[in-house]
């Protein structure tokens, strides 16, 4: 898989098997730096067919002089283990926590996007002590005010047996149904997707036992209504929202910010950007971190 210059590839084991992540490690990155133990950055990839870490490696290595890095590949997911299983939200909201509980010494922020980030603020809810802060983008259950995603057609559609493993064969993890996804529906720009973007899903989503966990995504199996929990929050927030982003759009993310205005301190619409800017802008994305982490810590 694709690793940034200067980290390396750990694992640690979870209740639903290893979780591989990658760190920040050397000469490169740790000379002089203070309190390398204190200060942690958690990046938390979204899903999607052939979802990883590496969503965020364009943007994690600007801040390594200054951060212990972790970016894992969530459980089902890139190089981490694939049970077969139908997932189910429980099973993120425990290895989320089981992971920062081995990883991290004290409470750390949290960068993550779309479900993992909605995933991500109940965590926060449940177990506010592991949380410094928390940047999110275009954090959505994708059942917020009951607009449930699991009732379209596609989602439908994946439901089928049979029928569901052929589409994720024929219709996901191919290059050319990866390039198609990224072109069409989760960039606002089909000229900024690059041929390593679309080898880097294309890896993950060929992965063994892969589709178990995309399938249980695209049937909508992890979809709940994030506003029915948010007001629950009390860790400082910054949130992204891709203006672009076609699953759910920027009036979905102003009116779940709106329901808790004292932990949600920050709401950034980013203009011309869809679903993922990390890939897409990430230039723009490591400023607008770079920008949040003193209002939120």
């Amino acid at each position: 898989m694709f690793q940034p210059l200067g980290f390396e590839q750990r694992s640690i084991i979870t209740s639903l098997g290893k979780i591989v992540y990658y760190t920040d490690t050397g000469a490169l990155w740790q000379e002089n730096r203070i309190d390398h133990e204190q200060e942690t950055l958690l990046f938390l990839h979204g899903f999607g067919g052939g979802s990883s870490a590496y969503e965020w490696s364009k943007v994690y290595p600007a801040f390594a002089t200054e951060y212990r890095i972790l970016a894992p590949d969530l459980i089902g997911w890139g190089q981490s283990e694939h049970p077969v299983r139908n997932y189910a939200i429980e099973d993120y909201l425990t290895t989320i926590r089981e992971f920062i509980e081995q990883t991290c010494i004290g409470p750390v922020t949290a960068i993550a996007s779309s479900l993992t980030a909605a995933f991500t603020i109940r965590v926060a809810i449940a177990h506010p002590n592991l949380f410094k802060s928390l940047i999110l983008v275009t954090p959505s259950g994708l059942a917020d005010f009951g607009e449930d995603y699991s009732r379209s057609f596609f989602a439908q559609l994946a439901g089928v047996p049979i029928l569901d493993r052929l589409l994720y064969s024929t219709g996901v993890a191919t290059s050319t149904g990866i390039r198609s996804f990224l072109e069409q529906r989760q960039f606002a720009q089909a000229n900024r997707v690059y041929e390593e973007i679309v080898e880097a899903y294309l890896q993950s989503a060929q992965q063994h036992n892969a589709e178990y966990a995309a399938l249980s995504f695209v049937r909508g199996d992890l979809c709940f209504d994030l506003a029915l929990y948010i007001q629950q929050l009390l860790t400082p927030t910054a949130i992204i929202w891709g203006q672009k982003s076609q699953f759910t759009g920027p009036e979905i993310g102003r009116r779940l910010a709106e329901k808790n205005p004292q932990a949600i301190r920050v709401f950034q619409q980013l203009e011309n950007t869809g679903l993922t800017p990390q890939l897409e802008l990430p230039a723009v994305t490591i400023g607008l971190i770079k920008k949040f982490l003193p209002l939120l810590n």
